[in-house]
């Protein structure tokens, strides 16, 4: 440690498409939706993260939200800039005397472009960073999960984000094979939306939509100590007038369908590419879920039924990828993946 690395502050960020962490010092010290409200007159930003969220399907005219992200990468440049900006500045908002220089290790989804890359990197560097090195989700959350990645060792990881899912078999410290798709937490959302619209007459929004998900969401129809119905509120299509109806797990079991479907196509698209003795491996160790998808209930005992294989869920599968990320920042010298 030199003399000015006090100057220096390393964050680690798992900038995702529905929330945003940042790691420092070990711990998790901010998590928010990834979102931003915006003056449509000055361009000025008003709010970030949680405070934003709440004003999201709210705004009047003069007030537009924005979510930089859209399927795991930057959508919006100076939206995302400004969003990691707010973020950073949410770490120690008390000490204002000098701007530490930043060391910022920022995960990115497995099958993001060159450009996309660049984006990322730009606007994390706009924001402050002086050293940026990026890692892969899969990698991130394999990490986070405490498997070590530099053995020569097959692991299956699954990463379900909001925006993308990451499908990746990992050995040896690298990705040896990888299926990213762009079905997720929010095509979920987006379905259970469609699904209401369609079978109930009635329109929601996203947030209530997410809440849906997330009270009463499931990928099978029969699962073990299944949520109780829940009541949701929105427009009716015929009068115009806001109703309540409830609805339970299985109708949402149903809505998801689709989705899940197409995930599982990837699952084993991914195990069709992996080599032999890796497959071997997988056989052993089982697949490894990660990312606020894997919380939906009974998708880890569909999967199992489909490949035949154990399925286990990363404890705290939220913060597995913030935390292989904040792993990664300990050990930038060491892990030869890391990108600069």
């Amino acid at each position: 440690m030199g003399l000015f690395s006090f100057l220096t502050q390393e964050i680690a960020i798992d900038l995702g498409t529905a929330n945003t962490l940042i790691i420092y010092n070990d711990k998790v010290v901010v998590d928010e939706p990834s979102i931003v409200a915006v003056d449509r007159m000055t361009g000025k930003v008003i709010a970030v993260g949680k405070q934003a969220q709440q004003m999201h399907g709210k705004t009047h005219e003069n007030i537009k939200t924005i979510r930089p992200l859209k399927d795991g990468v930057i959508a919006d440049f100076s939206a995302a800039e400004h969003m990691i900006r707010g973020m950073i500045k949410m770490i120690n908002p008390g000490r204002r005397l000098f701007t530490p220089s930043l060391k910022v290790v920022i995960c990115i989804p497995s099958g993001i472009t060159e450009v996309e890359k660049r984006a990322v990197r730009d606007s994390a560097e706009r924001a402050g960073g002086k050293e940026v090195y990026l890692i892969h989700e899969p990698m991130a959350a394999a990490i986070g999960i405490g498997i070590d990645v530099e053995e020569p060792m097959g692991n299956m990881i699954i990463d379900i984000g909001g925006g993308t899912s990451e499908i990746a078999v990992i050995a040896l410290g690298g990705i040896v094979c990888d299926k990213s798709i762009r079905i997720a937490g929010d095509e979920f959302t987006s379905n259970i939306e469609e699904y209401m619209r369609r079978q109930h007459n009635i329109l929601i929004g996203e947030r209530s939509a997410e809440r849906v998900k997330i009270e009463v969401g499931a990928a099978m129809t029969e699962i073990d100590n299944p949520p109780p119905d829940y009541a949701v509120h929105g427009r009716d299509l015929m009068t115009g007038i806001p109703k309540e109806i409830y609805v339970s797990y299985v109708e949402i079991a149903h809505a998801l369908d689709k989705s899940i479907s197409k995930v599982e196509e990837a699952i084993l698209n991914a195990l069709e590419m992996t080599p032999p003795e890796l497959s071997a491996d997988i056989f052993r160790t089982g697949i490894y879920l990660a990312g606020g998808g894997s919380m939906l209930r009974g998708l880890d005992k569909r999967i199992s039924l489909k490949t035949k294989l154990p399925v286990h869920i990363a404890e705290d599968p939220l913060r597995a990828v913030a935390r292989g990320t904040g792993i990664a920042l300990k050990n930038v010298g060491k892990f030869p993946f890391l990108m600069r």
